[in-house]
């Protein structure tokens, strides 16, 4: 799958909904519940981050869900790659990338979306034929503005924002015409999660996804 696709395949998924839960995981038995209430909510496409040790389950059991796009987040190795496809993910994201990263996405067949936080980092993903990038840290690298700003002379290349972005700041991204969606975690806070209080998920997630893009 060459970038090209890789990238036509995220950009299909990121726009299902304004905004990607991004999903830390510390219970599997979580896992399918979870999905349901977030797909039951408007927001079909999940990004389960691979930092608990349990990440790999919740993949597989998320990817039963009816509805869902199940993809895997914070991929850094190959190996991270084969395990999530081979898990059920449909998708990958990653903080930032490398060569070996953007090869094992293509011999997986895996669409990544790959991050970036400077102009430099975009031009060099767009060369290697991604057009649907991550801005990450969206918050922490100027925010809304500065993603505005690297649109200017790249028009070319989509975005989803993820780090720091919430139900405050949501529209400041979505708004601009180089954003197709923006992941956040106050979707499923965890004290929500760990409760079992899937009623509040959904009642958040329904939130999510009547945001205006």
């Amino acid at each position: 799958m060459t970038p090209q696709a890789q990238s036509l395949a995220a950009h299909r998924i990121a726009a299902l909904a304004p905004i990607i839960p991004v999903l830390v995981v510390n219970d599997a038995a979580h896992a399918k519940p979870l999905a349901q209430a977030l797909v039951s909510g408007g927001l079909p496409a999940l990004e389960v981050t691979l930092r608990t040790p349990c990440a790999l389950d919740v993949i597989s059991e998320m990817a039963t869900v009816e509805g869902g796009v199940v993809g895997a987040g914070t991929l850094l190795t190959p190996r991270d790659v084969e395990n999530a496809k081979a898990a059920g993910a449909t998708f990958g994201v990653s903080p930032g990338v490398t060569a070996r990263l953007i090869d094992a996405c293509i011999a997986n067949e895996l669409p990544l979306l790959p991050g970036a936080a400077t102009a430099s980092e975009v031009m060099f993903l767009f060369e290697q034929g991604f057009d649907m990038l991550k801005f990450f840290p969206a918050e922490a690298n100027g925010g809304a503005p500065a993603l505005k700003a690297i649109g200017a002379p790249i028009p070319q290349v989509s975005f989803c924002p993820t780090g720091g972005v919430s139900m405050g700041n949501a529209n400041d991204y979505l708004s601009l015409p180089n954003v197709v969606c923006a992941g956040g975690s106050w979707v499923a806070p965890k004290s929500a999660v760990e409760a079992g209080d899937w009623a509040e998920v959904e009642r958040l997630a329904r939130e999510a996804a009547a945001l205006p893009r």
